[in-house]
Order: structure tokens, then sequence, then C-alpha cells
């Protein structure tokens, strides 16, 4: 198939379940005294309307390609996991304590060796999620969702103890990072270079499970389990690895919050992106390419919400609001679709 159309073709589901989330945010404001035309026009403007829209968009979504991917990846193996954001609790605060190690060290192998701390833990994280399925039939999603609250405890449980630094008074947080140990951004742009690593990550993961035997492999396992032992695979192995790289990407997520925008491990990181990986991930049908464009898409409902608390006086979260429609109207229009299909 063709990567271009690979890309963009889930946009065609995401556009129709958007234009659904989008009346039903108009309703639901409309209810309230709200101008809804105005609203969706503000989200519109907030997100895309200008440079500094685009490039609050474009941090936003750096995030989410790396969170999605932590749901689309164990679910080629026919896993819902929806941890991510334990694992990229974890991935930060396993990232924001190797510079400590490293006292001297240039910034380059520091932060290689961040963005590997935050990959295995991540990865390890989330690998307890598979083998808790595999070996003792726990259900995934709930493991997964009461993992990511234990990982979010322990990282409040260390930042606030152990591992705080003592100048941060009002807002505890790890001690900060030395600049040379900080990732900057892009050239000519206030994004940093998250996204390139975001990008790059949704395409290798593409890569993966598009072009590899190993791919092939997860993607039988996720079709037919029994069918997968039946042919000699190795179905823990293969699972407890689609786990592990999603829950690594995840980590690494947490690794770029840390060095790329907070410059310490503190709890403003912990700022939902694992859970909006899970809606980037659906509406991109579990799509390593398809995960960059709804992405996107994503991040610039999160970001127009600035722009409608200045302008309509409404909360921050309103874009919350769109969001949950959004995903609702994502498994509505999944649910319908499947329905047509057995029909014909």
């Amino acid at each position: 198939m063709n990567p271009v159309w690979t890309l963009f073709a889930p946009l065609a589901p995401f556009t129709a379940a958007a234009g659904a989330a989008a009346l039903l945010f108009a309703l639901f404001l409309a209810a309230q005294g709200f101008p809804a035309v105005e609203a969706l026009g503000l989200v519109v403007e907030g997100a895309y309307g200008s440079s500094f829209a685009w490039q609050n968009t474009l941090s936003r979504a750096a995030p989410l390609m790396l969170t999605a991917l932590c749901v689309a990846l164990p679910a080629r193996a026919g896993l819902v996991i929806i941890g991510g954001e334990g694992a990229l609790a974890v991935g930060a605060l396993a990232a924001a304590m190797v510079p400590s190690a490293c006292a001297g060290w240039s910034g380059l192998p520091v932060q290689v060796l961040m963005a590997l701390a935050g990959f295995v833990v991540g990865g390890a994280w989330v690998s307890l999620s598979a083998w808790l399925r595999h070996a003792r039939g726990v259900n995934e999603t709930i493991s997964s969702l009461l993992l990511a609250y234990i990982g979010i405890a322990v990282f409040n449980f260390l930042v606030e103890g152990v591992l705080r630094d003592p100048a941060s008074l009002n807002k505890p947080s790890t001690p900060p990072l030395a600049d040379a140990y900080l990732i900057g951004s892009m050239p000519g742009l206030d994004v940093h270079w998250g996204l390139v690593w975001g990008v790059v990550f949704c395409i290798a993961a593409w890569f993966l499970v598009r072009q590899t035997v190993f791919g092939f492999a997860v993607g039988v396992v996720g079709g037919n389990p029994r069918a997968a032992l039946m042919a000699g695979l190795p179905v823990g192995s293969l699972i407890l690895a689609s786990c592990f790289l999603g829950g690594g990407a995840a980590g690494v997520a947490g690794m770029l919050e840390v060095a790329a925008v907070h410059g310490s491990a503190n709890a403003a990181l912990l700022a939902g992106y694992g859970y909006a990986g899970i809606l980037v991930s659906f509406a991109a049908r579990h799509n390593p390419l398809g995960i960059i464009a709804c992405a996107i898409l994503v991040g610039g409902i999160g970001a127009s919400g600035s722009l409608l608390q200045r302008r309509l006086d409404l909360p921050d979260a309103a874009t919350l609001v769109l969001q949950g429609a959004l995903f609702v109207a994502l498994l509505a229009f999944e649910t319908l679709n499947r329905k047509g299909a057995r029909r014909v």
C-alpha cells in the first residue's frame, strides 16, 4: 500500500467522527448559553489560525505520537493497553535521574542515556500488563489502567520525597537539568526536537509492523492466538515485545517532557498525554503513520483551549469535552461500520 495513502486513509473515518463530535460539542455549549458557532471557529483558529497556534499544536502533537504508539503497537497483538500515562510518568522519572549519575558528561551521551532509561523503564512498566495477561489471564485493559495510577503515585511520591530539589518550594520537582542536557527547539521554530522524535518513531513503528517478519508474526497473534500457537509462534514473547516497544515509546515521551519542556520531573508534565494518546491511536485505527496526522488534529484541539478561555470565558477543560465527544463518536462510527460489514 502507498505510504502516503496509509498516512491519510485514517482521516476519512476520523473526519466523519469529528463532524459528529463538533455537533455534540456545539449542542453542549448552546445548552449553556455560549455561542456555539463562534466557539467552533475559535477551536480552528486556536489550533491552526497562526504560526503561534501551529507551533503550539505541533508541540502538543509530539508526545501524543509517542503515547499513541503505546496503544497501537500492543493492539497489533490483540491487546487493549490504556496505561500510557503511567509509562510516561515512570519514563520521565527514570530520565530525570540519569543526569545526577552522569555529572560532568557532555550533553549528547547524557541525552541518549536519558532516552534509553525512559524507553526501558516505560517498556518494562507496560510489559507487566502483558505478562499478567499471558501468564495469569488478567484483563490487560484493567491492569494497564491500574498500573498507570500506580505509576503516577510512585512519580508523585518520589518527586515530592527523596528526589525533590530542596530549592523547589511551591512546585516540587527533581533538580533542574543543566543547559547542556536540555533538548532545544528546531531552527526558526518554537517547537522542540521531540516532534522529529515522534515522527521518526511512528515511521519506524510502521516499518516494523508492516515490513518485517516480526510485525507479520505479531499480526498473526493479534488475529488468532490459537492459530499462532499451532503455527509454532512464540505468542508470549511476541505479546511482551509489542507491549515493551509501545511502553518504551511512551517512556520516551516522558523523557522529552523532562528534557525539552519542563527541565525537570514535576507534576506539570502529567498533562494527560497518555490518555489523549488512546484517542489518537483509535482515531488512526492503530496505524503508526496515521497517528502522525491524527496527533496533529488532536493536539490542535488541546491547543485551542486557551483561546476559548480568553474569548468566551470558557474553562480550559472545555476542550476535554470535545475530545470526549470525539472518542464517543469514533466508537459509534466503528460499531456501525462493523455492523454494516457483517450484513454485507
